[in-house]
């Protein structure tokens, strides 16, 4: 079930290919006098391009800075990062880890998940990635990791917009598109972005994020499934194959069973769960007047009813995964005949 996470601090996780300008971003971040104060988590300190005049304080790991943000190097675990940081009785703002050197942003998402500690003095806000316009094509061919970090991302910052040509420019949100057509994407050069586009957006909380963004999971796409007849699908293919990644949208606007959906979903991730990367939902169950909100990361999942549905909004189900081997249409058939059938 999720908790409340008012009294919690938000965490936000910035990933990034190589060259994508992550660095630049988080170096703005650390430096820029926005009056808040951050907790930023890095794996090596010595990558980050911090001019040694803004270290205020060390304390072993962690570093203090003079616009009044911690930085942290993470050389091993990052539950007893986190908890070192709790422990010293600060408070802050949010919390921003950089993945940088890992395969991709779900270990780091999953520690929200799986540790009680750290799920009672936080949450997890948003998976930010930095993309390269100029160079995203090239990258996605030859790493798995490119790839899986837009795939996974919730806000994706579209970087180099000056030194892309319409060409590129044009390619790399094709890829966005396909890898990812529920993130919102903010463009930008020089990793010049305003911080209120990517920091404290609840990104994963959707009951937040939907009432935010009304379009934040698509209730358009061409596998909507709003009627209460069998018809035909008209699969355009448009998705991606990069990678075996893609995503599959569904919307129905029939009620749903919680506990038809419970026992598909238990099944869909006991059989499928290491290939989902994530998968969030927006769903009207039975009669009940609350939205049920369910996201995930690969097997572990959180759900609960979270407030009423807008006076002006027609109720209906949103669900939506992204992950590996979905290209199949057999398999995309075989899953979206799961959700239907999760009609009440």
């Amino acid at each position: 079930m999720q908790s409340d996470s008012t009294a919690k601090v938000p965490v936000t996780v910035l990933t990034g290919y190589l060259g994508a300008g992550k660095t630049t971003l988080l170096n703005h971040i650390l430096t820029a006098p926005h009056g808040k104060r951050y907790a930023v988590i890095v794996n090596e300190f010595g990558e980050i391009g911090i001019d040694h005049d803004l270290i205020v304080d060390v304390d072993e790991e962690i570093f203090e800075l003079n616009n009044g943000c911690v930085c942290c190097s993470v050389r091993g675990d990052l539950i007893r990062i986190l908890g070192a940081l709790f422990r010293r009785g600060q408070t802050f703002d949010g919390v921003i880890i950089e993945t940088t050197g890992l395969a991709d942003p779900a270990p780091v998402a999953q520690t929200f998940f799986a540790d009680d500690e750290i799920k009672n003095r936080a949450y997890l806000d948003a998976v930010v990635s930095v993309v390269d316009a100029v160079h995203i094509a090239g990258q996605i061919e030859q790493s798995h990791e490119a790839v899986e970090q837009i795939a996974f991302a919730d806000v994706i910052v579209l970087n180099k917009m000056d030194a892309a040509t319409p060409e590129q420019l044009a390619a790399a949100q094709a890829i966005i598109q396909r890898l990812n057509r529920g993130a919102k994407v903010v463009t930008t050069s020089r990793s010049n972005v305003d911080l209120d586009a990517i920091l404290d957006l609840g990104a994963f909380s959707l009951d937040r994020a939907v009432s935010l963004d009304p379009h934040f999971l698509p209730s358009n796409h061409h596998h909507d499934h709003d009627h209460g007849h069998d018809h035909h699908h008209h699969h355009d293919h448009e998705h991606s194959h990069y990678e075996g990644i893609d995503s599959i949208a569904m919307r129905l606007a029939t009620p749903l069973s919680e506990e038809l959906f419970d026992a598909w979903l238990s099944e869909l991730v006991g059989t499928r769960g290491l290939d989902i990367l994530r998968l969030k939902g927006v769903l009207q169950m039975g009669d009940d007047p609350r939205r049920y909100i369910i996201h995930g990361v690969h097997m572990m999942l959180e759900g609960d009813y979270q407030g009423p549905w807008a006076a002006d909004s027609v109720p209906e189900s949103r669900f939506v995964l992204i992950g590996r081997n979905l290209h199949d249409p057999l398999v995309r058939a075989e899953i979206e005949a799961g959700f239907r059938a999760c009609a009440a």
